[in-house]
């Protein structure tokens, strides 16, 4: 994510971005259970009083690690989407498109399943935090399903999709990485796990088409 840089070595008046990325690697190394304000402080070298100054407790801390992680997510898309071959036919161009898309958002999930949990999971703040402040702001949309919807309306301007396809669309392929990182699916093979990953592609792109 733009913004975000460095690592362990804090220097004056650029702590806030300092405890983010120790944050950061706390999520990608445990989920978002991992975070927590006193450790990303005690990561960077700093006290936690220190820290509190910049985030009113582990929940706003969350939220910005969240935001990062599903900025991590669309990025890992696009890439997909963007080794993906083009097409001179505009409807199997879009077809491929849309896949390659659904295909970076399961690979990001399984190679980085502690950002992707902290991608989705709720923000409960612990109990020793301090009252509140002011109401967070709405956060954007998640960009991961923003691009969802522009690939099968894309398909759309080639001859038409079910209504609600894009969060089918999420749905299947959320649905998928959850079950490869903590169901049973978890225990397939590389190949096996390839082989499903390609199927629940396949019936994306069919189940997208209007009938």
């Amino acid at each position: 994510m733009a913004g975000i840089s460095g690592g362990k070595n804090y220097h004056h008046g650029d702590l806030r971005n300092a405890l983010v990325c120790a944050a950061v690697g706390l999520a990608a190394e445990g989920g978002p259970e991992r975070v927590v304000l006193r450790e990303a402080a005690r990561r960077v070298g700093v006290s936690p009083t220190a820290a509190y100054r910049h985030f009113d407790g582990r929940g706003e801390l969350l939220r910005t690690v969240r935001r990062h992680a599903r900025a991590r997510l669309a990025e890992a898309m696009e890439r997909a989407a963007a080794r993906e071959p083009g097409a001179d036919d505009p409807v199997l161009a879009a077809e491929r498109r849309l896949a390659a898309l659904c295909r970076g958002y399961v690979g990001f999930a399984v190679e980085h399943p502690g950002l992707y949990r902290a991608a989705f999971g709720a923000v409960r703040p612990a109990a020793e935090e301090p009252p509140a402040g002011p109401a967070a702001p709405p956060e954007p949309e998640i960009r991961a399903f923003a691009l969802l919807r522009e690939a099968l309306e894309a398909l759309d301007r080639t001859g038409g999709r079910r209504p609600a396809a894009g969060a089918a669309a999420w749905s299947a392929v959320h649905g998928l990485s959850l079950l490869l990182l903590e169901g049973p699916l978890r225990r397939l093979s590389a190949q096996r796990r390839a082989d499903v990953v390609e199927a629940t592609l396949a019936m994306v792109v069919s189940g997208a088409h209007a009938r």
